[in-house]
């Protein structure tokens, strides 16, 4: 099945609300409020939850502006993937989907362990991808964010 649609299905999954610059706006404080736990925070642990959620709360925060409601992560991520590609690139979504993946195993389980290499990047690219959902913000006029819409209902319409 389509995870769009099994998104869409969900009762905290993806669904159309009015695009909302404010709740845009207030996710990207959230973001900001992340990043700054983030470099005052010593604990590993803490600081990969909060790098995440720098990460989560400003592509959320596109969501919003665009007038999209989502509760599950991954539904959130799957959605740029697929309708967001003019904005963020593979790597910024592969990047976000093992964020996600990080932030779970070091909040959830005791015998997993986030690698080095990856828990570094995170530190590094959380405040880049931050930057980025701001510059994106800006861009995302009316005309866009309706094509955006657009292409979500058309994607929820399809048959199997």
């Amino acid at each position: 099945m389509d995870k769009i649609k099994w998104c869409a299905g969900k009762k905290e999954g993806l669904s159309l609300i009015e695009p909302n610059s404010d709740l845009a706006e207030a996710y990207v404080k959230k973001a900001e409020e992340a990043l700054e736990s983030l470099r005052v925070n010593i604990i590993k642990d803490w600081k990969i939850s909060t790098a995440y959620y720098t990460l989560y709360f400003s592509l959320y925060s596109i969501l919003t502006k665009i007038g999209i409601k989502c509760e599950i992560h991954s539904c959130t991520i799957e959605f740029a993937k697929r309708f967001l590609r003019d904005y963020f690139n593979e790597w910024d979504l592969e990047f976000t989907e093992d964020s996600l993946k990080a932030r779970i195993d070091s909040q959830y389980y005791i015998d997993r362990t986030v690698p080095d290499e990856q828990y570094n990047e995170m530190i590094i690219k959380a405040p880049e991808f931050l930057i980025k959902c701001k510059s994106i913000l800006i861009k995302l006029n009316e005309k866009k964010i309706n094509e955006i819409r657009d292409k979500f209902q058309v994607a929820m319409n399809k048959k199997k």
